[in-house]
Parts: C-alpha cells; sequence; structure tokens
C-alpha cells in the first residue's frame, strides 16, 4: 500500500500531471486532446501519462480508432483515507492542545485573584 502511495504522490508532484488528472475528472480524453494546452510535445504528454498509468491514476482503453485515457479515481479513495488518519491525529493533538492552554489560564487567574485578595 505505501509502495502505491508513494507513488501515486510523485505522480502527483509534478503540476502538469496535476493538471491533466484535474482535465480527466472532467471526462476521458486521448493524448492528443491532453497535450493541446501544453508547450510540450505529444511524447513528453505520454511520458506524462505513463508515470500517471504506473501510479494506478488512469488507464487506457481501445475504442475503435481512439485510445481514451481514464482516470481511476478509486485512487483517490487510498490518498483520502492516509490524509484522513493523519488528519485525524493532528485534531486530537489540537484538542489536547487547547485543553493544556485552557487549564493554564485557568491556573493563571486563579493565581492574579489570590494575589489580589492578598
Amino acid at each position: 500500500m505505501d509502495d502505491q502511495l508513494s507513488r501515486v504522490f510523485s505522480a502527483l508532484a509534478d503540476p502538469i500531471r496535476r493538471d491533466m488528472v484535474a482535465r480527466l475528472a472532467v471526462g476521458d480524453a486521448t493524448v492528443n486532446e491532453l497535450a493541446e494546452p501544453y508547450s510540450v510535445t505529444v511524447q513528453a504528454v505520454s511520458k506524462h501519462l505513463k508515470v500517471l498509468e504506473d501510479a494506478g491514476l488512469v488507464s487506457r482503453s481501445k475504442q475503435a480508432q481512439r485510445r481514451p485515457v481514464h482516470l481511476e479515481a478509486e485512487v483517490f479513495d487510498l490518498m483520502t483515507k492516509w490524509i484522513e488518519r493523519y488528519r485525524q491525529e493532528a485534531e486530537q493533538r489540537y484538542q489536547r492542545l487547547d485543553a493544556v492552554l485552557a487549564e493554564m489560564a485557568q491556573q493563571t487567574e486563579e493565581t492574579r485573584v489570590e494575589g489580589e485578595a492578598s
């Protein structure tokens, strides 16, 4: 699982690949369609797609003369679960910190009130 996650995050580290994934979220596209907005060759786009494919983010199929690229959205479930686990752990740490800070503030206030009473 971690190996796949590493490949996914590595694949998404490149801005062109992130943009391709975002565009594929709208629907399938061919390599030529994906290459249109970039000032890179179709071969460079194919290499980007190979990285995305190796990470399990996209797949290619054949429909007559077309070879559309399809986003494999279930890979995002793996990423989401990993991110959510760490988000929950961070949230718990923040809640513990809030409790400690509230206790410290209360002790400071009690000390101040005691000082005024003496």
